[in-house]
């Protein structure tokens, strides 16, 4: 929830959903944001596997943050997957990730998604009380997800209808 001082002291920003000529600005958040970022062409092959749930915040002109998730069919469940999120150091503590994330979960229902699921640095604990504030739970570890074997915290999100 966007705090009053908040709206106060910042315009809030315009949610759209991501087009190629934000890739640039995408890839300087990313990389200002994660020790092993994407490379620009992951973020362009997002838009012909995510096309609805590929989204950017936009802030006095400028992407101020992305977020790009996509659908996975359990053959139980629809559930979403966060893959990837990012808000420039310029922008945070504004309320834009808790928009863009509300964001993606809600397409992710117009979906008919029944959950969303993420993965998060175990050594990221910001992160990690973000996402718990927002309602998401701890589900279990991956030893050595990252790239430099860092381990991952799956955490889940379940909707109610």
């Amino acid at each position: 929830m966007i705090r009053s001082h908040d709206l106060a002291t910042y315009p809030l920003p315009l949610i759209r959903r991501a087009a190629p000529m934000d890739v640039p600005s995408i890839v300087a958040i990313e990389k200002e944001s994660f020790v092993d970022p994407w490379e620009e062409s992951v973020f362009l092959d997002a838009f012909s596997y995510f096309p609805t749930t590929y989204f950017v915040a936009v802030c006095n002109g400028s992407v101020a943050g992305f977020i790009v998730g996509g659908l996975e069919d359990t053959g139980e469940n629809i559930y979403g997957h966060l893959c990837n999120f990012g808000v420039s150091a310029l922008y945070r503590k504004r309320g834009i990730g808790r928009l863009l994330l509300r964001r993606l979960e809600h397409q992710f229902a117009l979906e008919l998604a029944t959950g969303v699921q993420l993965e998060v640095r175990a050594s990221n604990t910001r992160a990690q009380r973000f996402y718990r504030k927002l309602g998401y739970k701890e589900v279990f570890e991956i030893d050595g997800y990252y790239s430099d074997g860092e381990d991952a915290l799956v955490m889940m999100k379940w909707f109610r209808f």
